[in-house]
């Protein structure tokens, strides 16, 4: 009987514990606050690596990642990938985001 409710609370905790989508805009907090992606949160890219968990990201999220032009969110998406982040992707500058995630 133990078991079996162990692995019915295991299970449910499984169901709470789903992978999300995550935008991640990586422009300095002064950018962010000038207008960003709706639904995004800001990181800035040179402190991805030690501000993503803090940020409630798992390595099973969708993470989407813009900054400006695109470059800063690629230099983040090296960072992410070597971390183990496999659904990272860089979406480009603000307005290819906001074209993109519209669709979404």
């Amino acid at each position: 009987m133990k078991t079996l409710f162990t692995s019915i609370v295991l299970g449910l905790l499984s169901l709470t514990a789903q992978a999300k989508d995550v935008i991640i805009d990586v422009r300095t907090p002064q950018e962010f606050a000038a207008g960003h992606v709706e639904g995004a949160i800001n990181i800035e890219h040179g402190n991805i690596a030690q501000q993503i968990a803090k940020a409630g990201v798992t390595k099973d999220d969708k993470v989407m990642l813009y900054c400006q032009s695109g470059r800063r969110s690629g230099i983040a998406l090296d960072t992410l990938k070597g971390l183990g982040f496999s659904k990272a992707e860089n979406v480009g500058g603000i307005e290819q985001a906001r074209k993109t995630l519209a669709k979404k």
